[in-house]
């Protein structure tokens, strides 16, 4: 009889916190793809300002990480820049189209980016594999693991640049319409890998999703994916 009793409280208790266990799982998962919908109309709205990123730095870069709207009031010591993603070029040498996205985060403290309370976007180029192997790494420290340079910008900036030739990453910064190149030396750059499970399942991880073809990208991802096929289908090294 006492097993009766406590087999229909433990029925009853997965019958309450069950539906609620999966609405929760639901709507983590939603945050995740607004974040992929977000990244791919930044990267959209910066790809058609031919001012913004030169398109042939575009066609050498082998990865692009796009983390939208981060807050600069939270840039304090110890505090977290934002979440957004990283998406790369498919094939061994990475000359293959764009593939699927994988969640990351970038992590740290400095004084110097307490600037305000306004959104910044943010976009990086990984510029070699090189780079690229650095950031499917667990996490890579900007301007340690990872050389990093303000990347330039305009018609007229070239590939060849100094900071093209020296730079495995270049960063640009996006704020109240003012598009410019930054630095965050100091920065760690890390798969976010809850995120990553909630898109992907448990069994992905960011190496997983970026180097492995029949990882399926979710829909949240098409806008990133087309807008950066369109204006860089293939690798120029």
């Amino acid at each position: 009889m006492v097993f009766t009793k406590c087999w229909s409280v433990l029925v009853a208790g997965l019958l309450v916190f069950g539906p609620v266990a999966s609405a929760k799982d639901a709507s983590e998962t939603r945050v995740e793809q607004d974040r992929l919908q977000n990244a791919g109309k930044v990267m959209q709205e910066i790809l058609n300002v031919p001012d913004d990123i030169p398109r042939d730095l575009i066609d050498k870069a082998r990865c692009v990480v796009v983390m939208p709207s981060v807050l600069k009031a939270a840039f304090v010591v110890g505090g977290s820049y934002g979440r957004g993603t990283l998406i790369c070029r498919t094939g061994t040498n990475f000359n293959g189209p764009w593939g699927s996205p994988a969640m990351y985060a970038l992590e740290g403290g400095s004084v110097g980016f307490q600037i305000g309370g306004e959104a910044t976007d943010f976009v990086f180029l990984v510029m070699n594999d090189r780079g690229a192997d650095s950031v499917l790494r667990t996490r890579v420290k900007v301007g340690a693991d990872i050389s990093a340079a303000a990347g330039p910008k305009g018609r007229s900036a070239s590939a060849d640049t100094d900071a093209y030739m020296r730079a495995e990453m270049l960063s640009y910064s996006r704020a109240r319409g003012v598009f410019a190149g930054v630095s965050l030396d100091g920065s760690t750059l890390r798969p976010d890998g809850q995120a990553n499970r909630k898109l992907y399942g448990d069994s992905s991880s960011a190496a997983k999703i970026i180097t492995e073809s029949d990882v399926a990208a979710p829909r949240s991802a098409r806008t990133l994916i087309a807008a950066l096929q369109k204006a860089s289908p293939h690798l120029k090294r």
